[in-house]
């Protein structure tokens, strides 16, 4: 058994299992309450997370996302963006249509990066998926941040793009339920 591996797929899990717990306890109203101006509503962590994890998956393994026009369809977001080069005004925006089929979504993005975990070599995490120099859109990320002499290889991509984006952004999440009236999940 190789360790970093069967860490990491047991921390996606429970990281996962966090976003199922979440989404699970609220409603429409607190995914898309509007706090204040510059304050982003869950709706944009919820969304934003899921379909980084979709797009960065495709960066790790080459597969396509799972997002599409047929989604956004069903969805229906108010910002059909992830907004990572989007302003905090423009993302205050950002509202979930159809919170069911965003828990589908989420739910089929979340179950195909844990299958890929399951059945992954881990002599594939020292694959370079960005050698330097990074490109300017990755150059200014914590993932540079953490890259190797050779780039940013599919261990640096798992374990920052996919598992600690995803506990930043639930961090989020945890903290502006509390502006909803809801309680926090871990301690």
């Amino acid at each position: 058994m190789n360790l970093t591996l069967d860490s990491l797929q047991r921390r996606m899990a429970a990281m996962h299992s966090l976003y199922y717990q979440a989404v699970e306890s609220m409603d429409l109203d607190h995914v898309n309450h509007f706090e204040r101006d510059g304050v982003l509503p869950i709706a944009f962590s919820l969304f934003h997370y899921t379909n980084m994890e979709d797009a960065s998956f495709m960066m790790i393994t080459g597969i396509d996302p799972i997002w599409s026009p047929a989604w956004q369809e069903r969805v229906q977001m108010g910002v059909d963006d992830h907004g990572k080069h989007r302003t905090v005004d423009e993302m205050t925006l950002q509202k979930i249509g159809d919170f069911e089929e965003f828990k589908l979504y989420q739910r089929e993005v979340f179950d195909r990066t844990e299958a890929w975990l399951a059945q992954l070599d881990p002599a594939e995490f020292t694959r370079v998926i960005i050698p330097h120099p990074l490109p300017p859109q990755i150059a200014t990320t914590y993932s540079a941040r953490v890259a190797g002499p050779a780039g940013i290889t599919v261990l640096d991509g798992t374990e920052c793009w996919l598992y600690q984006h995803g506990l930043r952004h639930m961090g989020e999440i945890e903290l502006a339920r509390g502006l909803v009236g809801l309680g926090g999940m871990t301690s």
